[in-house]
């Protein structure tokens, strides 16, 4: 068992709405501000991509419109191909014109996050994070502490997506374990685990680069994910980088 991980930006994604199937593209019309809409469109399209490879289908418009992402009862994502379940599981994640879809088998719960790491003073992290979590990051060198903290609220995220609670629970009920002292760079992941209520400890990997960070999370725990790459909008084929 594997996940697989595609990231796609602005620039990759179709400017026509071919590709979406009939009521996304009824929902899309409704989403009236620009990043809003771009943002959504950014998702879904690298969503139907990632799905599109793990079932081993063309992403040819044609086959990208029979793949319709609808929102389950919790707001997670599922997948219908032909206005059927599809045998996957996903999560969907976007920030600063970058989406990212991690796709696995429909046994797996997964959560997955991508955040640019900027600035949070203070105030966020007595808000958001543990008393040890407030410790990791006030012990942490200031050249690495926006980082550190990007990757906390990042690995938060995963988790209660993972759970599907998103924020609806509480961020601090949520406690993120990593080594200290990590440096990943590029397409390497590290380890991370997340303690949860009720003493369920979930495992995943987190990777840093080009001022983002991307954290996974998944239940059962697995090895990193599977990075693919795709090709040019539009262009048939998706290849493991």
């Amino acid at each position: 068992m594997e996940v697989l991980w595609l990231e796609q930006s602005l620039a990759d994604v179709s400017c026509d709405d071919v590709w979406l199937s009939g009521s996304e593209r009824v929902r899309c019309s409704r989403l009236l501000v620009p990043k809003r809409r771009a943002d959504w469109r950014l998702g879904r399209w690298t969503a139907k991509h990632a799905v599109a490879y793990r079932l081993g289908l063309p992403n040819n418009s044609e086959t990208l419109a029979t793949i319709e992402i609808r929102p389950d009862a919790s707001g997670a994502p599922q997948v219908f191909l032909c206005d059927q379940l599809a045998p996957v599981c996903i999560s969907i994640s976007h920030s600063a014109g970058v989406g990212v879809c991690a796709v696995g088998p429909a046994s797996l719960a997964v959560g997955c996050d991508l955040e640019l790491v900027e600035p949070r003073g203070s105030a966020f992290t007595t808000d958001y994070f543990t008393a040890d979590e407030q410790e990791m990051v006030s012990r942490s060198r200031e050249s690495e502490r926006e980082t550190l903290t990007t990757l906390l609220w990042s690995a938060k995220e995963s988790a209660l997506k993972t759970l599907r609670a998103g924020l609806r629970l509480d961020t601090r009920s949520v406690a993120v374990r990593i080594i200290e002292g990590d440096r990943v760079i590029g397409n390497t992941w590290a380890h991370l685990s997340v303690c949860c209520p009720g003493d369920q400890v979930l495992q995943g990997w987190w990777s840093c680069s080009d001022e983002l960070v991307r954290t996974i999370v998944t239940v059962p725990s697995l090895g990193p994910p599977v990075v693919v790459a795709a090709r040019a909008a539009g262009m048939p084929g998706i290849h493991l980088s």
